[in-house]
């Protein structure tokens, strides 16, 4: 189980000053983000862009965050598109201008390949999790036994028909034998946003995407034995128009500042 940070233990005790110390710590990993780019970039001398990038959902919360000191830092502005891997995976094949990516490694693979993108460097690491609305009672997650009771349990099943997490998941109930029970549970949809809405009563999903959604509790990862870890690489397109300040982005990424938002967003550095 991930361990709660700063900002989760503030949220869940429930005190006056909750929202001030979240709004603290958000400041405090802005100032850091925005030094430690200035730090990074320092040499750079890139010229300002704007720069295209083509993200799966799992990093969404990240960028989000790491995106305004990156930009402050840097002069360079942030255009992101997000989804999932396999639709974004179509749009840099049909020729939509972009100047990084970071989808999963065999879409990325396949694009360096083609000559879409160039050389791949791994950012993130993400494991799949189940969301529940926040405040619901936590379902025993301890085994796979156990798991595969939650769902057989539960009223309604959430999960994205699409993308690396999808076709995981899709295969993983099949092999569970309880597919064809679950059948008419299942709402497809971001698992995250979908019990956070309060449209499922379970979300399957990378635990990042749950972490994000306001209105979502993360119950606990997958047990060990059929936890599922997507490993998220990032390359720079192949036509980039601003390839040096992409590249000066790629270089933050994987920086110690980034890595600490990555952490508290429930991911690890890869």
């Amino acid at each position: 189980m991930l361990s709660p940070t700063g900002e989760q233990r503030a949220e869940s005790a429930g005190d006056p000053g909750a929202d001030t110390m979240k709004q603290a710590i958000r400041r405090c990993r802005l100032a850091a983000v925005a030094a430690g780019v200035a730090f990074i970039l320092a040499t750079g001398g890139a010229t300002a862009a704007e720069i295209t990038l083509l993200c799966s959902n799992a990093l969404k919360s990240v960028i989000e965050e790491l995106g305004p000191g990156f930009e402050k830092a840097s002069g360079h502005k942030l255009k992101a598109e997000y989804g999932s891997t396999g639709p974004l995976k179509a749009l840099i094949e049909k020729g939509q201008a972009f100047d990084i990516a970071i989808l999963g490694v065999e879409a990325t693979d396949e694009l360096i390949k083609s000559g879409k993108l160039t050389a791949r460097t791994d950012i993130a690491r993400s494991g799949m999790g189940v969301g529940i609305r926040k405040g619901a009672a936590k379902p025993d997650l301890s085994t796979t036994q156990a798991f595969k009771q939650a769902l057989l349990n539960a009223q309604t099943i959430s999960y994205s028909d699409g993308g690396l997490s999808g076709i995981y998941l899709k295969g993983l109930l099949e092999r569970l034998g309880i597919a064809e029970q679950l059948k008419s549970k299942i709402r497809f949809g971001r698992g995250g946003e979908m019990v956070s809405a309060g449209k499922a009563e379970i979300g399957l999903t990378q635990m990042s995407e749950i972490l994000s959604e306001p209105g979502a509790e993360l119950a606990g990862p997958l047990p060990a034995d059929i936890q599922q870890y997507t490993i998220f690489p990032a390359a720079i397109g192949a036509p980039a128009a601003h390839a040096e300040a992409a590249q000066a982005l790629l270089k933050f990424l994987k920086s110690p500042e980034a890595a600490k938002v990555l952490k508290a967003k429930g991911l690890e550095p890869a």
